[in-house]
């Protein structure tokens, strides 16, 4: 135990006027006032029960108490100094962020270095994951999640809902000769028919789901995965429109019915509620909610009552 430590405080203002042998120089360089300086000096020597300096006329000089104590206090501050610049390396100069693969693919590499830009300091790593992050056990400032907001000691805002319809490339279309309705899917390959998200989309139109006896199922385990192959023309996949929003626009692929099933859960972007207040948790939680719409911004969460599975179709 470090039971005889000087006030630290006073023991920074004595280091600087030591360096400088001047009180005027040490307020400058501390932001002090020189009568404040002195206090400070005085009350390190009322602890001591020694003069540190010599007070002449015209020079500030250290007594031989005050060079015994001199350099091991520039050392010790030196080291705290270190020390504390590691601690903000791990705190405040890195962005840790863990993101579903569909997240990570379709919207934040897109839109990321803009945050880099206006955050030049701040460095960002992105795992992309489908787990569920551990904030207690890794160095995690941020996720993106599906679910309905609740984990515990975890503020979650809500993105945007995981909604869902058929989308493939123009060419597949003209190949099958068009979808009039939502049973003419029967003519159309489905990237991993396996998928519940088929089964709820056709429920919610009404239309008994087509077979797909006789073809082989082509899973690929991710919604980005899908929609690469969705784009190369192998077929239609059961996508989240908001992800794809470029390749719609672009002609690479096509919604072919206006129908969109909403599921219960949603994207939400995820912190523990002890670091709300940390400058790099408000510059890029406020960063990315900016992109967002707001109107649905009183759906954000804190610390509710249990976590939720992450849903089959994040990432």
């Amino acid at each position: 135990m470090h039971r005889d430590l000087p006030p630290l405080a006073a023991l920074r203002v004595f280091e600087a006027a030591a360096r400088h042998l001047s009180f005027t120089k040490a307020a400058a360089e501390l932001g002090m006032t020189q009568a404040a300086v002195s206090y400070q000096v005085k009350l390190l020597e009322e602890r001591l029960g020694a003069a540190l300096f010599l007070r002449g006329r015209r020079r500030l000089e250290l007594s031989d108490t005050g060079a015994a104590l001199a350099r091991p206090a520039t050392e010790a501050l030196d080291l705290m100094a270190a020390g504390w610049s590691a601690a903000r390396g791990r705190t405040g100069g890195t962005l840790s962020l863990n993101v579903i693969p569909s997240f990570a693919a379709s919207w934040l590499a897109r839109h990321l270095g803009e945050f880099q830009l206006a955050n030049p300091d701040l460095a960002v790593r992105v795992a992309s994951s489908q787990e569920m992050a551990d904030f207690d056990r890794e160095d995690i400032d941020f996720a993106v999640r599906t679910g309905q907001g609740d984990w515990p000691g975890l503020t979650a805002h809500f993105l945007f809902d995981a909604a869902f319809t058929p989308l493939l490339s123009p060419k597949l279309l003209e190949r099958i000769g068009g979808l009039a309705t939502p049973a003419d899917l029967a003519r159309c390959p489905m990237l991993d028919p396996t998928d519940p998200w088929w089964d709820a989309w056709f429920r919610a139109v009404g239309v008994e789901r087509p077979p797909s006896a006789g073809r082989a199922a082509t899973t690929l385990g991710a919604q980005h995965l899908e929609a690469v192959a969705a784009v190369a023309g192998h077929g239609a996949a059961m996508l989240t429109p908001f992800f794809w929003r470029a390749e719609l626009a672009d002609g690479r692929l096509v919604q072919p019915f206006d129908f969109v099933c909403r599921g219960e859960r949603a994207y939400w972007l995820c912190y523990p509620t002890s670091r709300r207040n940390l400058p790099k948790v408000r510059a890029f939680r406020d960063w990315l909610l900016g992109h967002f719409p707001v109107e649905d911004r009183d759906r954000s969460t804190e610390s509710a009552a249990g976590p939720s599975t992450p849903s089959l179709k994040a990432g």
